[in-house]
């Protein structure tokens, strides 16, 4: 079973499946690929058994959605988050207003699920940003930290502000940032029953041909340490 979940720190609500809200939907097990199809509204999105042992990649694309800004300190606040600190220059840049633009955003989420004895390794999907486990969380000794490489239109994306969410076994949340290095690697400390989500964010000129001016797309991966 898996939720498709709005919010932040871990907490949020649980939305149902709505076929045009979802550019990719699939469920991977070593050469498997299934491209899933829910019912409409469906919650939780996935319930169904899995085709067999091994590490369980589900991915999920969605289609753009957009928010207006009325202030610019919010749309500024939320740059420097993610560690876009030149964004007043370059919007200054292409004569945009300060108020009333608007930004869409893509979610390109990966999740990890061990079933069974949960052999196996992630890999390229081809999602438009992603990132990919260079270990398995499930089988594999981590003491040297849990290896991810990040991915942006098929190319590693070196450089990259990544933030941590890590959720211990008794609720509580940490956020921590770290950085991937040149070739797009980064190294995670994890610690033996706690879940992760790692985030990630391109912010970009939208598409000319849209409403939008500005288009952010946020890498996402979860997963659990036994």
């Amino acid at each position: 079973m898996a939720q498709f979940k709005n919010g932040e720190n871990f907490t949020g609500i649980n939305l149902g499946f709505f076929d045009r809200r979802s550019k990719r939907f699939d469920m991977v097990l070593g050469d498997r690929v299934e491209a899933l199809s829910p019912r409409m509204g469906n919650i939780p999105v996935l319930d169904m058994p899995v085709p067999g042992d091994g590490l369980l990649v589900i991915a999920h694309e969605t289609a753009p959605s957009s928010i207006t800004y009325k202030e610019w300190e919010k749309f500024q606040a939320f740059a420097d988050h993610k560690d876009f600190p030149d964004i007043r220059a370059r919007h200054m840049a292409r004569d945009l207003p300060e108020t009333g633009f608007s930004e869409r955003y893509t979610r390109h989420a990966k999740a990890l699920v061990g079933v069974g004895k949960a052999e196996g390794s992630d890999r390229v999907l081809g999602l438009e940003t992603e990132f990919v486990a260079l270990a398995n969380p499930y089988t594999d000794a981590l003491a040297g930290g849990f290896p991810v490489q990040l991915f942006y239109q098929g190319e590693p994306r070196g450089d990259a502000q990544v933030e941590i969410f890590e959720r211990a076994p008794d609720g509580t949340v940490t956020v921590s940032l770290t950085r991937t290095d040149a070739a797009g690697r980064a190294r995670i400390a994890v610690k033996p029953g706690h879940e992760y989500l790692l985030d990630a964010v391109v912010l970009r000129e939208a598409p000319e041909d849209a409403d939008d001016v500005w288009e952010t797309l946020w890498a996402a991966l979860t997963f659990r340490m036994p």
